[in-house]
């Protein structure tokens, strides 16, 4: 089931750093397809699973899961507290988190993530909320285009892009990806447009989402519900979510220095098993290339 949906990057690896308990409790705060709650789950004897998913898609695959030791919840993991004390859990033993959007939300045309297949500009993980990329481009200021596409896509001439937009809007508002992707084509680099494209559609979907919110206060929480020696495992896709986990697994906060006690000791949940973030072999980017951007990043809870 899962592997037709997504394949997870560095499974294995993933599923080795939780260093599960067959009676211990988990959670898969990504659930995506599937992929690492079953592997989790195999694990398990008189343990228990909780996955998180705002995904009406991703809802779909966990219901095809027959097991007593699994709860799904339809939820954002900013919400992790909240739905775990719902379903009777105060602590845990290991989180996984998988920050990476889905091959499968990537190859639906009609979710508007992808940059190779027209679509609508949509990008929503629930289609509940009301923002869509399109409205963003239509209606944002020429300064809030420029700060997220600066910040989220890292793209060297955001400024520029927010002009352009800017300008286009006023005769034709955006409604499919294929425009965007015509109305940029002049100020992309050339041989380097689908990278460029790539970084203005993970802007456009970062902000729709409210991704780098959303993650801050997942990280706080993790601290809160995990056991004494429970793990933290998180993988991500670019340099913004990664620098806040390891900021929060180094410093016990996404932002800012680490806070220290009257006597000097550093205050924070979690130690980090590894300096440097795991990354995924040769072997696993040939067959994968989602796998090239990957870190994994390991911490222990104190």
């Amino acid at each position: 089931m899962a592997s037709s949906y997504h394949k997870p990057v560095m499974l294995e690896e993933c599923i080795d750093a939780l260093q599960i308990q067959s009676d211990g409790i988990y959670v898969d705060a990504t659930f995506g397809g599937g992929g690492h709650s079953i592997q989790i789950l195999s694990h398990l004897t008189e343990g228990r699973l909780v996955a998180f998913d705002q995904d009406d898609d991703a809802r779909r695959e966990a219901e095809k899961i027959k097991s007593r030791s699994f709860t799904f919840c339809q939820a954002n993991f900013m919400y992790l507290k909240r739905y775990l004390k719902l379903n009777g859990v105060s602590k845990v033993n290991g989180i996984l988190a998988d920050l990476g959007i889905s091959s499968h939300q990537i190859d639906s045309p009609e979710r508007g993530f992808s940059t190779r297949f027209d679509g609508p500009l949509d990008m929503r993980m629930d289609k509940t909320i009301s923002q869509t990329a399109a409205t963003i481009l239509n209606q944002y200021t020429e300064e809030q285009l420029h700060k997220i596409f600066g910040m989220y896509g890292e793209l060297k001439n955001a400024r520029t892009v927010a002009k352009v937009i800017l300008q286009n809007r006023v005769n034709s508002p955006f409604s499919r990806t294929e425009e965007l992707k015509q109305v940029l084509q002049p100020v992309a680099p050339r041989g380097k447009e689908n990278k460029y494209f790539a970084q203005v559609f993970q802007a456009l979907r970062i902000e729709v989402n409210n991704e780098m919110k959303a993650l801050e206060i997942f990280l706080h929480q993790c601290g809160e519900v995990m056991e004494k020696g429970g793990r933290l495992v998180v993988m991500s896709y670019h340099s913004l979510e990664d620098r806040m986990v390891k900021n929060y697994m180094n410093k016990g906060k996404v932002f800012g220095d680490v806070e220290k006690d009257f006597y000097g000791n550093e205050i924070k949940p979690f130690g980090a098993v590894n300096k440097k973030p795991t990354e995924a072999s040769e072997e696993e980017i040939n067959e994968n290339s989602r796998a090239r951007s990957a870190k994994l990043r390991v911490a222990i809870k104190l």
